[in-house]
């Protein structure tokens, strides 16, 4: 780790916490020679790493920091891709089952070959799930809040209110490989490439990132009314939402298929994307 580090940041990430985890990185004097480079300072990975390929980089940053960077670096050959977890939901860190981090991470092993979503005909790196529904919401709700420069969002508040009546279900059908079934009352519908998205809601308990088989998982979380969707929604957060067979579906396969009756958000690790009728998860 000796030869052209670039520590890259992202201020946004954290409130402040990603620029001050580059500084502490670089004042340390373990990543010299380094530059230290704002993340909204890159107009183009191809461009910037142009003429420094083979160099390796440190992401300071959270989920959709890392995500966004693997969906733009491309074809840019690097050498060795570290993480210094600096956001506020961790997932990633969380599914590797790091709770206290003091280095960069080196995470070659685990961009190496990640699925993809394809929805309204575009193609987007998946690092930890897609959140369709209720989760979907909630992002949408967040940003909305972060555009009006509200200082404190409170997800769980977003989830509670949108459980109680503000977010509106509705029908859809979900396929895995070749099994479709439909549900008429839909409250989510993941895809998952790791166990954790959220902020630490596990809905798919078993996925492993490094299965090297292909394998994806969905939660479906389905027909149940709002007072029994309050009881069950917070064992998401350990995993213990499966014991509900009949109202929580998780399966796994090669491919999974998401269709919605109506245009719901959809969030990928934060990212969100709004009115979406149709998403699938898979390996290219």
């Amino acid at each position: 780790m000796k030869n052209n580090f670039y520590i890259l940041y992202n201020p946004h990430a954290g409130n402040g916490m990603s620029e001050a985890a580059a500084n502490t990185l670089k004042n340390s004097g373990k990543y010299e020679p380094s530059t230290i480079v704002s993340m909204t300072d890159i107009k183009s990975y191809a461009e910037f790493f142009a003429g420094k390929e083979g160099a390796s980089v440190i992401i300071c940053g959270g989920d959709g920091t890392l995500n966004r960077f693997l969906n733009e670096i491309g074809d840019v050959k690097l050498g060795s891709v570290y993480y210094m977890a600096s956001g506020s939901g961790n997932d990633f860190l969380r599914d590797l089952d790091i709770s206290d981090q003091t280095e960069p991470i080196c995470i070659d092993k685990y961009i190496e070959n990640i699925p993809v979503c394809e929805v309204n005909g575009k193609i987007f790196k998946v690092l930890n799930g897609v959140g369709y529904g209720i989760d979907g919401y909630c992002c949408q709700v967040g940003d909305e809040m972060k555009a009006k420069k509200v200082e404190k969002i409170n997800y769980t508040a977003i989830a509670i209110k949108g459980l109680l009546g503000k977010y509106k279900t509705c029908g859809g059908s979900i396929t895995v490989d070749s099994d479709t079934r439909r549900y008429k009352k839909i409250w989510l519908a993941s895809g998952m490439n790791g166990r954790y998205y959220g902020g630490g809601m596990m809905p798919c308990p078993t996925q492993d990132r490094l299965n090297g088989k292909g394998i994806v998982s969905t939660c479906v979380f389905h027909d149940t009314g709002k007072l029994a969707t309050l009881m069950i929604f917070p064992s998401l957060f350990k995993g213990e939402h499966v014991k509900n067979t009949k109202k929580v579906d998780v399966r796994s396969g090669k491919k999974i298929t998401v269709e919605f009756d109506s245009p719901t958000p959809l969030q990928i690790d934060g990212e969100v994307i709004k009115d979406v009728t149709k998403y699938s998860i898979y390996y290219k």
